[in-house]
């Protein structure tokens, strides 16, 4: 029977993996570059697949389902493993029941991401193995790989992506689901009960499983070597690297890695006999490069392509051949720069044009509102990790006295706020904090790209859910001044901030108003300018909005009919009321 081939993403190629391998449990927190998969995973019936509040809680969730036997996958970006770190590093002592594969897309170049982590360093400070493929076709094939490698090691796998690799596209033979039946679930306190009399034997166990995943590691068919006619130079690489080196070098010998830990030992030295010199080719960190010259194989690496960014064909004809790089292509026109903006109408822009006339210090958050940063609204002074907003801003209150408490304030998403944010609140309230604490409620996680989380009311099918109420949270925790504005309403927002920074206790200001690229959410027409009336002010570009542009030549503000969705926010700046919210004829 003919196998029917698709063309597909490297994420949506995981979900089919998933499918095929018989998984039945999904539990993912959204994250650039690993959202798809679980959402592609959503339209498997077989599949049971949902969202976490967070990384730590998916993590749990899967080996949960680990543990009653069926075979379980969470999936995060990199910075998300930080999060589910813990659970990480004792689940290699635990084993598994049914197999467990974490999906872990780290992002060179920091596309959407607040640094450049390589999660290798995970697998190897926990012990367990990790598999990286090189295109769609290997996601899937990779994936069920991964299984096998947790059911006959008992232990959690990583199945490490990149940017690269979760948003290429690449053929794939696709084949039928596989079911795998549950497992018995035996109680087995020693085995899951991580107290020290138990943790200790087990750690035996971690280290005899990694000598024999060593010894596979030599012979594993995830390792091969690619013979070429050129022996002048041997490359060792892995990964999306790997398409690089075999567009730039198509000659030279390739020792392709599929796993990533742990490294092969007799393979490498076996392959640097046979070559008169060797260059690893890894993005991020020197983890293979490393590792050679750990074993007395010395290479080239780091010291051609460094330690930063991305790397590319270009990139490795230029700096290992010496080669000029291929041209870019020409276009008529050159394209403006498109830096990243918030969009026109969206309910963030009031609050951090408020924010930033106020002259707050602003504790910021991740999320696309994180753009508040950027001019001109240039109102926020820090970004770390999904909750830090509300501790950082605790922190800071603490250090600099009540005084500096009414100049500052903590800004985040309802999807971050149930992500981490929580914790940070119950511990302002606690110690005695005074801290003010806006939380934009757009009602949906918007970054990623519009996945549902607790406080909207839906599931990841769009299916209702219990609705987590902010609010009522907020005061469970302790905090007795919650309100509710209207981030468009700048009168409102700034009373309310004025009225909340003065109050000598812990505080919660809702910002609510749906995100505007949400189906269902009106929009009103687009607003124009009166050229006569309009002075050439420029009040109403303080706000960013890229539907409002100035015309230098005519020193008119101009308003795009094709952006602007009539939120109203720049008529209210306009000292002329030269803005109005219906089009007009200047």
């Amino acid at each position: 029977m003919k196998q029917e081939k698709q063309l597909m993403l490297g994420n949506q190629a995981v979900a089919r993996g998933l499918y095929q391998a018989g998984c039945r449990v999904v539990s993912s927190y959204p994250g650039t570059p690993s959202t798809e998969i679980t959402e592609y995973a959503g339209a498997y019936p077989e599949l049971y697949c949902e969202w976490a509040p967070n990384e730590k809680v998916a993590y749990e969730a899967a080996m949960g389902a680990s543990i009653g036997g069926a075979r379980a996958f969470c999936a995060m970006k990199h910075v998300g493993l930080n999060v589910a770190a813990d659970p990480l590093f004792t689940t290699a002592y635990t084993g598994v029941g049914g197999g467990m594969v974490i999906g872990v897309a780290d992002d060179q170049g920091m596309h959407s991401s607040q640094n450049e982590q390589d999660s290798r360093h995970y697998a190897i400070a926990a012990k367990v193995p990790m598999v990286e493929p090189a295109d769609s076709q290997e996601c899937m094939d990779y994936l069920e790989a991964a299984y096998g490698l947790s059911e006959e090691y008992d232990t959690p796998v990583l199945l490490r992506l990149s940017t690269r690799i979760s948003h290429s596209q690449s053929l794939v033979a696709l084949e039928e689901r596989r079911e795998v039946p549950l497992k018995d679930y035996q109680k087995d306190p020693q085995k899951y009960v991580m107290m020290p009399a138990y943790a200790r034997p087990r750690h035996v166990v971690v280290e005899e499983r990694l000598d024999r995943l060593r010894a596979l590691a030599e012979h594993s068919p995830l390792n091969r070597v690619e013979p070429g006619s050129d022996t002048r130079i041997g490359i060792i690489t892995a990964g999306i690297c790997y398409q690089y080196v075999k567009e730039a070098l198509p000659d030279a010998p390739v020792l392709k890695l599929g796993m990533l830990n742990p490294l092969p030992t007799r393979l490498i030295q076996e392959f640097a006999f046979s070559v008169d010199r060797v260059v690893v080719v890894e993005e991020l960190d020197p983890v293979i490069e490393n590792h050679c010259l750990a074993i007395g194989v010395k290479v080239s690496g780091k010291d051609i392509f460094g330690c930063i960014g991305e790397i590319s064909q270009n990139v490795i004809r230029q700096r290992l051949l010496g080669q000029a790089p291929l041209p870019a292509p020409v276009f008529p026109q050159a394209a403006p720069a498109r830096p990243p903006v918030l969009c026109p109408g969206c309910p963030h822009r009031g609050v951090f044009y408020t924010l930033g006339k106020l002259g707050l210090t602003v504790f910021g958050d991740i999320g696309c509102y994180t753009l508040g940063a950027a001019p001109p609204l240039g109102a926020m002074d820090t970004t770390l990790c999904m909750g830090a907003s509300i501790s950082g801003l605790h922190g800071y209150n603490k250090a600099r006295g009540a005084q500096a408490a009414q100049k500052a304030v903590a800004v985040i998403g309802d999807s971050t706020f149930a992500h981490s944010g929580i914790t940070g609140l119950i511990d302002t309230v606690y110690n005695g904090g005074v801290s003010t604490i806006l939380v934009l409620d757009n009602s949906i996680t918007g970054m990623t790209g519009h996945q549902q989380n607790p406080t909207t009311g839906y599931d990841l099918y769009g299916s209702p859910a219990p609705q987590l109420s902010i609010e009522a949270l907020c005061g469970a925790v302790g905090v007795r001044r919650v309100r509710v504005v209207d981030p468009g309403d700048l009168k409102a927002l700034t009373q309310a901030l004025r009225e909340e920074l003065a109050a000598p206790e812990p505080s919660v200001i809702i910002a609510r108003r749906p995100c505007v690229l949400l189906k269902g959410v009106r929009r009103n027409p687009p607003a124009a300018v009166a050229e006569k009336t309009c002075i050439g002010c420029r009040a109403c570009m303080g706000v960013g909005c890229p539907a409002i542009h100035f015309d230098k030549e005519a020193k008119k503000a101009r308003i795009d009919p094709t952006l602007c969705v009539g939120c109203g926010l720049c008529v209210g700046l306009c000292p002329t009321h030269a803005i109005g919210e219906v089009q007009q004829n200047g």
